[in-house]
């Protein structure tokens, strides 16, 4: 089973918010997507071991930053390879506080969405959150970053904890190529990096 087909579906590179006593945390995501229009309705895929879990669990609310192609890998580093337990994460980044109190990053955003949770599935090491868009905004006309594009151009990797992530493989890509190594008076044949 070759699961880098699954890299295949699209994705968007979103930051998902939260708030729990008084303290924002958020984190790099690329599972956020649309479920119904009437009531428009949102969910988000979070892992367990994530801080931003816990908020959302806590708060019941969560608001996601649509990033723009332009937004710069220090951001992305900062939400997605950097915890909210180690550092403040808001410190340096443009942000408001949304209408259920949760924060909106501003920087490199071309759009939000801020939701009330409705229902939460556990599917092993993540939660689906579903929530319910209570306020929504465009903040500019630059076009989305797509998880394919983060990867192609930016050179971005996936951490541990993404639903995305696959374990690279150490094997070498394509055929394999053979070549001889000299064995005392004979000569063997065996695979690169054997």
């Amino acid at each position: 089973m070759n699961l880098k087909a699954l890299q295949k579906l699209c994705y968007g590179v979103y930051i998902i918010s939260s708030k729990k006593d008084g303290k924002f945390n958020g984190q790099i995501a690329n599972t956020a997507f649309q479920i119904t229009s009437e009531p428009p309705t949102l969910a988000v895929s979070i892992n367990k071991q994530n801080l931003t879990h816990d908020y959302i669990v806590s708060s019941r609310v969560f608001t996601v930053s649509i990033l723009s192609k332009f937004a710069p890998m220090t951001l992305i580093g900062r939400f997605g390879f950097k915890s909210g337990r180690d550092i403040d994460k808001f410190a340096d980044t443009g942000h408001r506080t949304g209408t259920t109190g949760a924060p909106i990053v501003l920087d490199n955003a071309v759009g939000y969405l801020e939701c009330e949770v409705l229902s939460m599935t556990d599917v092993g090491t993540h939660t689906v959150f579903i929530g319910k868009v209570i306020d929504c905004d465009v903040l500019g006309d630059a076009e989305p970053m797509t998880y394919a594009y983060y990867h192609t151009v930016k050179g971005g990797k996936s951490p541990k904890t993404a639903p995305t992530y696959v374990k690279e493989d150490s094997r070498p890509a394509g055929p394999v190529e053979w070549r001889s190594t000299p064995v005392r008076t004979c000569t063997s044949w065996s695979p690169p990096g054997a």
